[in-house]
């Protein structure tokens, strides 16, 4: 008998997950790099969640990302959790290590980084504050990113209050918690906005946030890719300001994972955000 080498497999892991790029833009890289893999889309009830995750390397799975609802909940079952995980208080990239352990890590924040840095190459992070709408999983990842880069002093409006409060409190002084319907009154000076809500995606509640007080000079980017253009941006394009859309973030945060995977970086570039789009 031939001693055939193990493929090496990878997942998005969500409930529900049909809706999911990431097996489009994974296929497309091992494709790409002529890697022998396969990445798969596995819906799985959050009360199935443990069970599976300890399954999964024995099938040959080497990784695998995680979608919502299990972002947080993973972190209770992982072995070992990054300390940016852990700050965030949410996962999305396991790594099934060769010892046994399941490492759990958070590359949101560093693929949104990586998405300003490569679509507004210009931005300073420093130049002013920053605006950050919403304070859920996403925003974590953002708000702690920003403060890494050395944003001076980050503004955080919420729909529901508490969450942005414990937003301040875990990540200290810098973030200032306001009401939301002063959300637009805190863009005047901002250097940077980001919407990391799901008001404007397909499907959801329009985005309301007046943007007359805008500054012209600012960077502002959607974490929503659904439409590609939302119209938060489209007023603030209209406005005169700098914009970036969020499939460059889904494309960045995918990276890292990969590579650990599968042993190749993988390039961000426009024929990988067309193969995607194109989905």
């Amino acid at each position: 008998m031939t001693d055939h080498p193990r493929i090496p497999l990878a997942a998005v892991l969500g409930h529900p997950v049909a809706h999911s790029r990431s097996p489009v833009l994974h296929n497309y890289w091992l494709k790409r790099y002529g890697i022998k893999g396969h990445y798969v889309p596995i819906d799985i009830a959050p009360v199935d969640l443990p069970e599976l995750i300890t399954t999964l390397p024995r099938l040959g799975f080497v990784g695998c990302n995680v979608t919502i609802p299990h972002k947080e909940a993973i972190l209770q079952i992982a072995d070992v959790v990054t300390d940016r995980a852990a700050l965030i208080g949410a996962a999305n990239t396991l790594i099934f290590r060769k010892d046994g352990k399941i490492h759990a890590d958070n590359t949101d924040g560093s693929g949104f980084i990586a998405n300003l840095r490569q679509n507004a190459p210009h931005w300073d992070p420093a130049s002013g504050p920053a605006v950050v709408l919403g304070a859920g999983g996403a925003a974590r990842a953002v708000v702690a990113a920003l403060i890494e880069v050395g944003v001076p002093e980050i503004r955080i409006a919420n729909r529901t209050r508490p969450r942005a409060d414990a937003l301040r409190s875990d990540f200290g002084a810098k973030i200032h918690v306001h009401e939301w319907v002063q959300a637009g009154n805190l863009l005047e000076d901002a250097m940077t906005v980001i919407n990391t809500t799901s008001l404007g995606m397909t499907g959801k509640a329009e985005f309301r946030v007046p943007l007359d007080k805008l500054n012209p000079h600012a960077l502002c980017n959607d974490l929503v890719y659904t439409p590609l253009k939302t119209q938060f941006l489209i007023e603030a394009e209209a406005q005169g300001a700098t914009i970036v859309d969020g499939l460059g973030m889904l494309l960045h945060q995918a990276a890292p994972g990969f590579e650990r995977w599968f042993g190749t970086r993988p390039e961000v570039d426009e024929a990988t955000r067309k193969a995607v789009l194109a989905a």
